[in-house]
């Protein structure tokens, strides 16, 4: 099965800073994959090159086959993300921000409208679907940002710590979205520093340290966090060994 999403040894350093160090992901129709590391460790600078934000140094990023910096229209409108900021006006309603993200993704007026009432109650924004983005607490602005991303049911998703800014409630509402597009076939890619809740999101796990993939855990179980370190441990010691005596 073709990957939707996809990283290939890619590299790109900022000035001295290597950010990633021949990163290589694959996400396919259907698969949640969760990426897991530290502060800087290349998480959002991969999903940045997923989305067409950032040209890599070196290596191959494919979004549907193609470069997500030169998308065709067609797969433009398939595609979803949430990375960094979310892309929400702040002069517009909450209603008027999901609508206008529908519009933008090609659907037809009635059917930007129905999916937009939709997205309102997934994301559980009613009461403050009359509110102006700019008035939003920073919680229920991510949940805006998330259904703005994800209104037109796309088939390939990328959201960069989506349930950081979250109450438990919202935690839970983002969780189920995410399941429910992975059920209709959407390939979706998140990372996040919340281990137990990616643990219940996703059908892999990935560790990402260093700006590279050093390893996968195996979402449930236990002592998913010591699971996690000692990956890591492992990638470090492989990476800097003790010299010998």
């Amino acid at each position: 099965m073709t990957p939707v999403l996809e990283l290939d040894h890619v590299s790109h350093s900022f000035g001295a800073r290597v950010a990633l160090d021949g990163f290589s992901i694959a996400v396919h129709p259907g698969e949640v994959v969760a990426m897991i590391g530290f502060n800087g460790a290349g998480k959002t600078t991969a999903m940045r090159v997923l989305a067409g934000r950032l040209r890599p140094g070196s290596g191959t990023p494919k979004l549907f086959s193609h470069d997500p910096r030169d998308l065709p229209e067609h797969a433009a409108r398939r595609f979803g993300h949430l990375v960094d900021a979310p892309l929400a006006h702040p002069d517009l309603t909450v209603t008027e921000n999901i609508r206008s993200a529908a519009r933008l993704h090609g659907l037809d007026r009635t059917a930007a409208d129905q999916a937009t009432t939709t997205a309102v109650g997934h994301l559980a924004l009613e009461p403050w679907a009359d509110a102006r983005s700019r008035t939003l607490s920073q919680g229920n602005r991510q949940r805006l940002g998330i259904a703005c991303a994800t209104v037109h049911s796309p088939e390939a998703v990328v959201l960069d710590e989506p349930t950081s800014a979250l109450d438990p409630r919202g935690v839970v509402v983002v969780r189920d979205l995410i399941r429910e597009l992975a059920a209709r076939g959407a390939a979706i890619l998140v990372s996040s520093h919340h281990l137990d809740e990616v643990s219940r999101m996703a059908d892999r796990i990935v560790v990402v340290h260093d700006g590279r993939v050093v390893g996968e855990l195996e979402p449930g179980g236990t002592d998913l966090e010591r699971r996690f370190f000692d990956v890591v441990h492992d990638a470090d010691t492989h990476s800097h060994p003790e010299p010998a005596p």
